[in-house]
Order: C-alpha cells, then structure tokens, then sequence
C-alpha cells in the first residue's frame, strides 16, 4: 500500500491528538485524540507511559490508515522532566511544566549566575517551570536519583524514543530546558551541573539533530505493527509546531488561549530578556519564537461558567452584554499561580466588587483579565524588538470564543485573525514528518501547506476609546510587591 499520509502528533497536559494530512497537499483526512491524567498545579506530574497509552490507543482509533503513515512527528508539552533508568523505565513521574514546586530551586539558580548571563546563554532566566529547576528540585528532594538516569529527556523526546528507540532531540523543544544555549544550539553542560553537580551530562542528555531532520524510523511495536518502517521527525514543542501548522510569519502575533496562555512572534534575531518575563526560545525553523507564558487562561473562564452555571454560549453573552471595564470590577487571573510574573504562590484577585454586581460584569471581569495579562507581556515583547505589524491570530480551545475575540479586538484596536485548522499542534507536527520524509526544510513545507484565514472580529471604535481605561485599573489592581516578597520568602516547608 502507498505510504502517502504524515502523522502528525500533539503530546499536550490534558491529551494526544493525532492528526493524518496527506503527504503531497497537507490536507487533513483523519484525527483521534485520547485524554491524559488530569494535574492541578503546585504539583503537575504525569506517567510518561500514560502519554505512551494515550498515543497508542488514539492510532488504534485510525487503523485502518496506519499502513499510509509513510512519516510521523511529536509535538510536546515543553519544560517536563523524563527520568529513564537502567532499564529504559521512568524513575518517578515526569514533573510538568506547569508544576510550581521548584520555586526554591529556580531562585537558588538564579544566585549562582547573573540573570544577565542566564539570558545570554539560553534566552531565558530560570524559573519553576523550566526543566533546569525540576533537576534541581528532583536532587533536593530525591538526593542521588537523578544520577541513576541514563537518559534525561523532554516529554515528546520520550514518545519519539518509545517509537524509534533513538534518543534525539531538537533545538525549539530544548531551548526551554535552561541548559540549552539558542544562539549556538548546543547543550551547556556546565548549567545542568549548577542544578545537579557531577553527572556525566553528554552520556544522558539526547542527541541534539536539526528540527527538519530525521531521528530515524518506527520500530516494531506491538499493536502498531503497520507503522513499522515510517520515518520519524525531530519533534519539537507544542508551541514550535503550532507555529508550523499556522504559517506563522514575521511580524505575526500569536495568542493562544488554552488552559495556559501564550503570545509570541517569529524572530530571526534571539531576544535575551534579563528579567525573565520573556523566554526566548528557538522555533522550528532555525529561527526564533520569543514567548510569554501564563498559567492562567481558559481555565480562568472555565471556573466562572462554572461558578455562574453558564454554558459556554450562556457565558459569552452576558460578556459580551457587560460595559468595557465591567462596571469597575477587575480580575488579576493568578487562580493557580503564575509563571509570568513568576508568583508561583500568588492567587487570584478579584478588585472593585460592589453590592450591585451583575453576572455579566463578573464574566466580562474574567475575560478582561486573561486577555490583560497576556497583553502586559506582549507589550514587553514589543519592547524588546518584536515585530507586531502583521496578523493578530488566536489559536487554542477558548479562542473559539466570541467574548475572547471581541474583547481582544477592542482591547488592541486590531482584527483578531483565526485559521481553519484547530488542531495547530498536531498540524505543525505533521509538517515537521513531511519535511523529514521529503528532506525538505520545515519552512518550505509551512508556506506551501499555510492554512485559510479569516478575521473572526474588528474592533469597535466605541470600546477601543476605553482601552486604556481598561489596561490601567487592571495594571493598578496588581499587588506585585507583596505577591513578590511572599514568593521571594520560601517559607513553605517542602514535601516529597
């Protein structure tokens, strides 16, 4: 039979997501999705061979395709920490990125170099959700484990290796590990040993290959026998390959509104943020994706449907019926911590409640704030030399949303851009097999598969008047220095 399909695979937090496009046009002709364990942030931790179930259980869901997958990619959630031993088994469960409980350990870090020369190294400074600091936490509270791996790898890393038995990496994924250097893309030895002194780091860290490069081919597997033989891609982040799947260009601003948030653009030139606010990580492409990073999105609004016992449309519209500035109540939307800014023990706030309060201004409040807090770091990213003059897109499962995309567009005086391709992720992902299957760079491949567009909001001249208005009761109703010097005390007695 004809291999003429590419797999494309996204390994998230809340689940695998395969997506079939064919080899020579990208077309989208099948998808499954399998959930994963449900975590809640301090602690986020997973069994990475839950992401193996997950994988294996949604390709039993396209059987009937697998003998056409002439190639497959991974695109995985970044940061989580895979400890494989002597008997290729995890050593505990992988900590994920959204997990807080390094919090210690990244302050540590960040004593023993200047944030200047984090930042120069790797493009970001240490933070709790970088692997970096789950090494370091993982030494303190396991003293000696960490030196029993023979192999320390990234979640999409993992499944790539389950499929192929190589253990390969590239540089998008690995730049957000805080001891892979961008700039040069290599592994910086001497950083993973500020975190664990006195590993043998070039014997247990992947194999670093080029993002459009192949790590090998699947195996023999039992129960996935048709896939044997199919090439298999570098695999990335989920954020790197979303950007393949978009055909994300210069000048594009992306926001995601998942259960975290991100915004980000596509650089040929590495931002190196001092203050961390900003991780500048490598793309898939050998260019650069600057990002900013927050826990807190639609899991935000998810919390107020439930709490208001709204539909998801219900919700919508008492947002969308609510004034700008909803009646002068303001969310800071730090529910389960933050990541930027780094508060990992702060929570939420909800500032300016009145005894007249209506359920829609509560609505609007949590919109209000999600979207605020990204745009306070897309600002920043703007600051550093982003450029901002193309596409605002949204992606992700809240984006959806026509309270998120009206908001958005009267908060930023743009129209909000979406593509018909929801599942970005894995879409990328496949881009990233074709690119390995054909010897194609991952680039071409993305410009000639780039989805269809269209402008899902405009702004309205009478709400974007108010847009300042907005930014500033939000931006006054942030308690940062108190949230800093709790966070900056580590009183909290840590647990194993």
């Amino acid at each position: 039979m004809q291999r003429d399909l590419v797999a494309g695979i996204d390994s998230s937090t809340q689940s695998c997501t395969i997506v079939l496009r064919r080899l020579d046009d990208g077309v989208v002709v099948a998808q499954a999705r399998k959930p994963h364990p449900q975590t809640t942030p301090p602690r986020s931790e997973q069994a990475p061979e839950a992401w193996w179930q997950a994988l294996v259980s949604a390709f039993g869901e396209l059987t009937t395709y697998l003998p056409r997958i002439a190639g497959i990619s991974v695109g995985g959630q970044g940061h989580g920490l895979v400890m494989l031993g002597a008997d290729a088994l995890p050593l505990r469960d992988a900590k994920l990125w959204n997990d807080t409980e390094a919090a210690l350990d990244a302050s540590l870090l960040r004593r023993k170099l200047s944030l200047k020369e984090w930042a120069q190294r790797t493009g970001s400074v240490p933070a709790p959700a970088l692997t970096i600091s789950k090494l370091a936490w993982t030494e303190r509270m396991f003293p000696g484990l960490v030196s029993q791996a023979r192999r320390i790898m990234l979640p999409s890393d993992y499944l790539l290796y389950r499929l192929s038995g190589r253990a390969a990496t590239e540089r998008g994924v690995s730049s957000g590990t805080g001891y892979f250097n961008p700039f040069t893309n290599k592994w910086d030895y001497s950083l993973a040993d500020l975190a664990v002194p006195g590993i043998d780091w070039e014997r247990v860290l992947p194999e670093l290959i080029g993002s459009s490069d192949a790590s090998g081919q699947v195996q023999r597997i039992e129960g996935l026998e048709a896939l044997e033989g199919a090439v298999i891609g570098a695999g990335s982040g989920d954020n790197m390959t979303a950007a393949l799947g978009m055909g994300v260009r210069k000048g594009d601003v992306v926001i995601s509104f998942g259960t975290s948030g991100t915004l980000y653009g596509r650089t040929e030139v590495g931002i190196k943020d001092v203050s961390g606010s900003i991780n500048g990580y490598a793309d898939a492409t050998d260019a650069f994706l600057p990002m900013i990073t927050t826990l807190n999105s639609a899991k935000v609004t998810d919390a107020f449907r439930r709490i208001l016992r709204a539909s998801t449309d219900e919700f919508d519209t008492m947002a969308l019926g609510a004034e700008p500035g909803s009646g002068g109540l303001v969310l800071v939307p730090y529910l389960d911590g933050e990541r930027t800014p780094d508060l990992p023990n702060a929570t939420g706030v909800l500032a300016g409640i009145r005894s007249d309060i209506e359920p829609g201004q509560i609505a609007r409040a949590a919109v209000e704030g999600v979207i605020c807090g990204l745009l306070e770091g897309g600002d920043l990213l703007a600051a550093e030399g982003l450029e901002t003059d193309g596409r605002l897109i949204v992606t992700g499962g809240a984006s959806r949303s026509r309270a998120y995309r009206q908001i958005l567009a009267d908060l930023t005086g743009k129209q909000i851009w979406t593509c018909n391709l929801p599942e970005a992720a894995a879409a990328g992902a496949a881009v990233q097999a074709a690119a390995a299957v054909g010897g194609r760079h991952t680039s071409q491949v993305a410009e000639q598969w780039e989805p269809r567009y269209e402008v899902v909001a405009e702004p309205r001249d009478v709400d974007v008047g108010r847009m300042e208005e907005v930014r500033g009761a939000y931006r006054a109703a942030l308690p940062l220095a108190k949230w800093r010097k709790d966070n900056d005390r580590h009183d909290a007695a840590p647990t194993a």
